[in-house]
C-alpha cells in the first residue's frame, strides 16, 4: 500500500478521495434540492465537529450566496456511508473540477448543454398557442453548465487546499437524502393544504354534505391531521349556500366524506416527517466526528440513512394515498351523477368531455402505487463486506421526489374537473367567498369546457396553476 510520506501527499489523498467517489449516473438533480444541498453540508460543517478549514466552508458559502449550483446526479449512493457520490459531484467545483449550472441572469459564456433534468415550468408560448396565452410546458431545455476549471477562471478563484480529514467531512453525510426530505416535505405541507381546497370545491360541485365534517365526530377520534382538515373543510365552505342547502341523499361517497381521515392520517404522517427532518438537518452526520473539548475523534455510523429512509417512504405512501382519494372524487365527479352530466361536457354525443383526464389521473395513481414500493427494506453489502447492511435513503428520496409532482399533477386533474364541474351544474347555489376566489381565478387559466378540445394544454395550465399561483411559491 501506498505510504502517506509528505503534506503533498496528504493533500492529494484529499482529492483523489473525492475524484475517485464522483461516480453518480442518472439525471441531473433538479436545482432547488442542490442549492438545499449547499446549505444543509454548510449547515453540518459549521457545527465544528468536522475539521474542516474555514476556507472550505467559506467556499461552499461563496457557491451558495452566489447560486452556482454543482452538477449533481440521482444514483449513486447507499444512504449509508454518508451519500458518498453525490457529495462528491457537490465538492468537485471547490478544486476546479466537476460541473455548475449556470445561474439564469449570468451572461457568461458556456461550455456545455447537456440534457438536464425536465422539471422547471417553462411559460414560453409554442408554436400552436397565441403569444398572449401561453400554455406553461415542464421544460426539456437545460440551462447551461460551466466547467469547475473555468467557474474558478471566471471568479479569479483558487482552488481550495483540502487538508488532512477534508476529503472525509466533505463525503461522508446525509445531505443528499436530507435535501430531498426538505424539499419533499415542504411541498408535501403545501399539497395538503390544496387538497382540502380542490377537495372541498369538488364537495360543493358534487352536492355533498358537511355532517361528516362536523366537531362531535371528530371529537371522539380525535387525531390531529383528521381535526383539522374537518375543521378547515368547514371553515372552506362556511358561508357557501350551496353546502348548507337541504340534501336528497344521505351520505356521500367515502372519497367525499372521509377527506378528513384520509387526509388527516397524511398530516399526521408529515408531523413525523418533519420531526425526523429537523432532527437530521441540525446534526453531524459524517466521520469520523471531533470533540475538541473532550480530546477524542470517534469513528462511529452517523451518516446511516436509516432514519431518513423510513421517513421518505413514508412521506411517499402518505402523498400517494392523496393522490389515490382525490383520482376518486375526479372518478365521482363524471360519473353522471347528483344531476352532473357524463363526463361534464357541454355538448355530449360528438363530445367525450372529461372522460379521458381522468383514465390519466388513474394512470399517475398506479404509479405512485409502484413508486411506494419501500427503499428502506432494501440493503446491499459494499466495500468488501465493510458496509454490510445500507438504508437505500437515497433510493427513497428520489421516488418520493416523483410521488410529490404526480401528486400536483393529480390535483391539478381534480381541480380541473370540480371546476367544469362546479361551473356546469344547473342548480347551483352560491358557493363561500374563498372557493369562489379560487374558481375565478382558475377560470381566467382554463375557460369553461363547451367542447372538446386538446386537455393536455388545459392540465398544464392547471398544473402551472397549482404551482405557482393558487397559494405563495415555496423556495
Amino acid at each position: 500500500k501506498h505510504r502517506i510520506e509528505s503534506r503533498q501527499d496528504m493533500e492529494q489523498l484529499q482529492v483523489n478521495l473525492v475524484l475517485s467517489h464522483a461516480c453518480g449516473a442518472g439525471q441531473p438533480v433538479q436545482q432547488d434540492i442542490v442549492r438545499l444541498m449547499l446549505l444543509l453540508k454548510i449547515q453540518s460543517l459549521a457545527f465544528g465537529h468536522s475539521g474542516v478549514q474555514l476556507a472550505t466552508v467559506q467556499r461552499l458559502i461563496d457557491l451558495f450566496n452566489e447560486d452556482l449550483l454543482p452538477v449533481i446526479y440521482e444514483y449513486g449512493s447507499l444512504g449509508a456511508s454518508g451519500d458518498l457520490a453525490p457529495l462528491a459531484h457537490l465538492v468537485l467545483p471547490l478544486v476546479g473540477l466537476g460541473e455548475v449550472w449556470q445561474p439564469p441572469k449570468s451572461n457568461q459564456p458556456t461550455e456545455s448543454n447537456q440534457p438536464g433534468n425536465p422539471t422547471a415550468i417553462n411559460s414560453t408560448p409554442n408554436e400552436t398557442t397565441p403569444a398572449n396565452n401561453p400554455i406553461p410546458q415542464e421544460s426539456t431545455v437545460p440551462p447551461p453548465r460551466l466547467s469547475g476549471k473555468h467557474l474558478l477562471q471566471l471568479k479569479g478563484w483558487q482552488p481550495v487546499q483540502l487538508q488532512a480529514k477534508e476529503g472525509l467531512a466533505l463525503l461522508n453525510g446525509t445531505q443528499f437524502m436530507a435535501a430531498h426530505a426538505v424539499w419533499c416535505l415542504m411541498h408535501a405541507e403545501r399539497l395538503l393544504d390544496l387538497a382540502n381546497r380542490i377537495g372541498a370545491l369538488s364537495l360543493e360541485a358534487f352536492d355533498g354534505r358537511l355532517d361528516p365534517f362536523e366537531h362531535l365526530t371528530h371529537a371522539v377520534r380525535p387525531h390531529q391531521g383528521q381535526q383539522q382538515v374537518a375543521a378547515q373543510i368547514l371553515q372552506l365552505l362556511k358561508q357557501s349556500q350551496m353546502a348548507h342547502r337541504p340534501k336528497a341523499h344521505v351520505q356521500d361517497p367515502y372519497s367525499f366524506r372521509c377527506m378528513p381521515q384520509v387526509h388527516g392520517a397524511s398530516f399526521d404522517a408529515l408531523a413525523y416527517v418533519r420531526q425526523v427532518v429537523e432532527v437530521e438537518i441540525n446534526s453531524v452526520t459524517d466521520n469520523p466526528i471531533l470533540f475538541p473539548e473532550e480530546g477524542r475523534i470517534i469513528s462511529g455510523g452517523n451518516f446511516h440513512g436509516q432514519r431518513l429512509a423510513l421517513a421518505l417512504d413514508f412521506l411517499a405512501i402518505a402523498l400517494a394515498e392523496v393522490g389515490s382519494i382525490s383520482e376518486r372524487r375526479t372518478y365521482q365527479l363524471i360519473s353522471g351523477a347528483r344531476n352532473l352530466p357524463e363526463f361534464l361536457i357541454a355538448n355530449p354525443g360528438l363530445n367525450s368531455g372529461l372522460m379521458i383526464p381522468q383514465y390519466t389521473a388513474a394512470s399517475i395513481v398506479s404509479a405512485n402505487k409502484q413508486l411506494c414500493t419501500p427503499a428502506s427494506v432494501d440493503s446491499i453489502p459494499s466495500s468488501n463486506g465493510q458496509e454490510d447492511h445500507v438504508s437505500m435513503g437515497a433510493n427513497a428520496a428520489t421516488k418520493a421526489v416523483k410521488v410529490v409532482e404526480n401528486l400536483y399533477r393529480l390535483l391539478s386533474i381534480e381541480l380541473l374537473t370540480a371546476t367544469q364541474a362546479w361551473n356546469i351544474r344547473e342548480d347551483k347555489l352560491p358557493t363561500s367567498p374563498e372557493l369562489q376566489q379560487m374558481v375565478d381565478n382558475f377560470t381566467k387559466k382554463v375557460s369553461f369546457i363547451e367542447n372538446d378540445r386538446n386537455f393536455h394544454d388545459d392540465m398544464q395550465q392547471a398544473l402551472f396553476f397549482l404551482k405557482n399561483e393558487a397559494l405563495p411559491q415555496l423556495l
